[in-house]
């Protein structure tokens, strides 16, 4: 990752959440979200749509990469895809593939560019991540949210800090994160901030970016 202390800014995208029931049309609406939101200023989009199969993450992936240039696409899990579709990186998830593996494969042929992270629940999860090659991590829950419900309570300011001081790649909060609360997180250390529902709800989308990257950048 570049050093520059740029605070980064990361939509994680979750089309199962869009009030659209047609799949196909899901679809087509959160590469749209996508789009406004790389083109608003966002730094990262994380493609974390988990149920879809390898060919249909590969087409919705290689049209977000297209339709967001200025944005580093990353993708949930998948590496093979993240590969194939041009995108500029992996987020591995806890099951997922282990991070010395993925390191050790970059380092050889995909070039020092491409992004590795991985999500973290605990300090000892953050410690081995950064010990074992990763760029950047996702820390979180910090704040409740319906979307975290399955790893247990929030978090809290506090242990985001504790994981924050103990590592020298960039933490990145995550976890009911919205223009309000952005500022503790990056008070508390945090490299950043990645969302689904402070994107993904109606209105204006340039406002709410806006709004997000005021907080963590004051």
């Amino acid at each position: 990752m570049n050093p520059a202390r740029k605070r980064v800014l990361c939509y994680v995208t979750d089309r199962r959440a869009l009030e659209v029931r047609d799949a196909g049309q899901a679809a087509e609406a959160m590469i749209e979200i996508a789009a406004r939101a790389a083109a608003a200023g966002t730094d990262w989009i994380e493609l974390r749509e988990k149920d879809l199969s390898a060919r249909a993450l590969f087409d919705l992936t290689a049209q977000i990469v297209a339709r967001c240039p200025s944005a580093r696409v990353l993708v949930n899990d998948r590496l093979d895809v993240a590969l194939a579709a041009g995108a500029a990186g992996i987020h591995l998830t806890g099951e997922g593939l282990p991070v010395e593996a993925v390191r050790s494969w970059v380092c050889n042929r995909a070039g020092q560019s491409f992004l590795i992270g991985r999500s973290c629940h605990s300090i000892e999860e953050a410690r081995a991540a950064e010990r074992d090659g990763a760029d950047y991590v996702f820390f979180g829950p910090v704040y409740a949210t319906p979307s975290k419900l399955a790893y247990g309570p929030p978090q809290g300011i506090e242990r985001l800090a504790e994981v924050c001081r103990a590592l020298e790649i960039p933490v990145i909060a995550i976890g009911g994160v919205t223009p309000e609360n952005a500022r503790q997180c990056v008070g508390a250390g945090a490299r950043g901030v990645a969302a689904i529902r402070s994107f993904q709800e109606p209105g204006d989308m340039a406002a709410r970016v806006a709004a997000l990257r005021n907080a963590i950048s004051g």
